[in-house]
Order: C-alpha cells, then sequence, then structure tokens
C-alpha cells in the first residue's frame, strides 16, 4: 500500500482499526478520517474525485451522513468479502480479492496522474486546521498520549478501551506500523483494553504495551490485573481519569446543555488497587509530573498503573455530530 501511494502520490487515511497501516509520519499521511478523524483528512474526502477503499467497510463513523459522503468521487473498492461491497456505499468500481494480491496487480499497471495541485490543496487545510489542544499547565489527556510517544519512541503497541480515551489515542499517538493499536473499534466493548493488552504482551513480550483506558471502562474487568501480576506479564495502564463516563458528557454538554445524566463517577483509589494486587501505582495530578511516571513505568518491571488525574471536561475535536457530513465538524480545530 505504502508503495502504490507513493507511485501516483495520492494521500493516504485511514479508519480506526486501519491506524498503523500505512505510517503517519509520510508526508502522504492525513491519520483518520471521520467523526473524530483529522478535519484535512475529512476535507480531503469531501472534494477529491476518486478514493481507492482497501477492506474499509464505509461504517457510519467515517461516512457521516451517507448521502453527503464524498459527492464527487468514483470509488473503487478492494475486500475479500463479496458481500461488503457496496454494503453500505455504492461504489463504481468492485474488486474482490485479498488486498495483498490486488495491490501487487495493481502495482503493476498504475501510472501516476497529475495530483500536485491537489496535494497542494489538501496541505492547505493541514496548516488552516491542523490536528491541535489546548497547551497551557493543565493536565490534558492529549500531551499525556504525546509523552507516552515520546518516551517509547514509537515503539510501542497500544490498546484502548471505549470513548474520549479510545479517541486520544487515536489521534495523538503516531502510529507507524501496522497491528500496534488494538481497540475493539465500533463494537465499542469497554473493558476490552487490559485483557487485550495482556494478550499483545504475551504475543509480544519484548515490546513495550500500554494501555490507555478511562476511569469508566477501566473498572469493566480491573480484576485482570491480578492476571497480568501473577504471570508476569509486564503491562503498562495509564487512566486518563476525569471523573466522569467521557464520552457520553461530552455529548450531554454539547447537545443537551450540561444536562449530566448519570454519567458523574465515584471512583475508588486506582493506586491503592493496583497495589492491592501486587502491581505499582502511580498518581499523576500534574504536567510536570506525566513524563517522570511514564519513564518510571517503562523501567519497572512489573505491572504498573498510572492514574493521570485530567481535565474533567476535556473535549475530544474535530466532532462530527450525528446526521451530519464528514466536512461539518465542530470543535475548536475544525
Amino acid at each position: 500500500m505504502k508503495e502504490l501511494a507513493t507511485k501516483i502520490q495520492a494521500p493516504v487515511t485511514t479508519t480506526l482499526l486501519g491506524l498503523g497501516s500505512f505510517p503517519e509520519t509520510d508526508e502522504l499521511s492525513l491519520g483518520m478520517l471521520g467523526m473524530h478523524g483529522t478535519a484535512y483528512a475529512n476535507y480531503a474526502i469531501q472534494n477529491c474525485d476518486l478514493i481507492i477503499a482497501i477492506g474499509a467497510r464505509f461504517d457510519d463513523r467515517v461516512t457521516g451522513k451517507i448521502d453527503e459522503f464524498a459527492p464527487h468521487a468514483k470509488i473503487i473498492h478492494i475486500d475479500i468479502d463479496p458481500a461488503a461491497i457496496s454494503k453500505n456505499v455504492k461504489v463504481d468500481v468492485p474488486i474482490v480479492g485479498d488486498v495483498k494480491n490486488v495491490l501487487t496487480e495493481l502495482l503493476k499497471i498504475v501510472h501516476k496522474p497529475a495530483t500536485k495541485e491537489w496535494l497542494e490543496r489538501v496541505m492547505q487545510w493541514r496548516q488552516k486546521h491542523p490536528l491541535d489542544y489546548k497547551a497551557d499547565e493543565k493536565l490534558r489527556p492529549q500531551y499525556v498520549i504525546q509523552q507516552i510517544y515520546e518516551s517509547t519512541k514509537g515503539e510501542a503497541i497500544i490498546s484502548t478501551d471505549v470513548g474520549q480515551n479510545q479517541m486520544w489515542a487515536a489521534q495523538w499517538f503516531t502510529y507507524t506500523r501496522p497491528r500496534s493499536f488494538i481497540s475493539s473499534g465500533g463494537l465499542g466493548t469497554m473493558g476490552f483494553g487490559l485483557p487485550a493488552a495482556i494478550g499483545a504482551k504475551v504475543g509480544k513480550p519484548d515490546e513495550y504495551v500500554f494501555v490507555l483506558a478511562g476511569d469508566g471502562s477501566i473498572q469493566m474487568n480491573i480484576q485482570e490485573l491480578a492476571t497480568a501480576v501473577v504471570n508476569n506479564i509486564h503491562v503498562k495502564v495509564a487512566i486518563l481519569n476525569n471523573g466522569y463516563l467521557g464520552m457520553v458528557r461530552q455529548w450531554q454538554e454539547l447537545f443537551y446543555k450540561r444536562r449530566y445524566s448519570y454519567t458523574r463517577l465515584v471512583n475508588p483509589d486506582f493506586v491503592k488497587i493496583a497495589e492491592a494486587y501486587g502491581a505499582v501505582g502511580i498518581r499523576v495530578a500534574k504536567k510536570e509530573e506525566v513524563r517522570p511516571a511514564i519513564e518510571k513505568a517503562l523501567h519497572t518491571k512489573n505491572v504498573v498503573v498510572m492514574d493521570f488525574l485530567i481535565e474533567e471536561e476535556e473535549n475530544v475535536f474535530p466532532m462530527v455530530p450525528a446526521g451530519k457530513a464528514i466536512d461539518q465538524m465542530i470543535g475548536s480545530m475544525a
């Protein structure tokens, strides 16, 4: 895929579960698209004249309002499952086959189109609408994830739970390797992150494996700390603790005038819970404590739980509201 994108000089955007399939350090990478994707990826999709969809299923988090999705584009859809073709979005050129085989054959026949002006336009969107957050002295989750990336030099496997933590993990860790992002995707399985990370660490014992969890999700399967400790499976757990079921709270703030209903959490002491299981617990309440905590976790031969007390009402932006086209985003970055 990288060879194809480079040959035809086409920008690349990935779905949530496609993160890592194309290196986000590449100049052609637009990151993730969709409901919480980058603004420039969404603008590119909405204004392009051709989409080559490789294994994507065009779920509603990617398409937004379907009848306004990519209105100017012809769509080539490559998928091994014929039932997936035109299931959600009608495509112009269906190709059923194994992606590796299809792309190998495609590379033999494609020629570089004239994409210079298009790439310049995409770059203008990138410069005008960067992925960003408020860089102040408050403890913000985006900063935490960036510090995990920098501390590990990107050489880590990231496993997520569901909600804001999942989206921040998708946005703010720079993925360069296939299968380095593990998530339940649209299934929305709270509690997925810790058990999935344990499995990843067993499969890749020499890799750093981080769980990026919310304070709500982690409590769904927190007892699996015992599994990790007893079996010396040294995963590192980063709890983005905002005292809420964060994504539901965000919707209640933005669309229901902060009428918060059953989203406020009364949390236990996660440090004491970690210690009770025989793991190491670290509480982080200040921005300057983030990097030392991560470095300590990386050099500790044990399961480590880091409880990051982040800003309570931090939101995931950009955001495409329900029923809107993906270029109709809200939030400070769009």
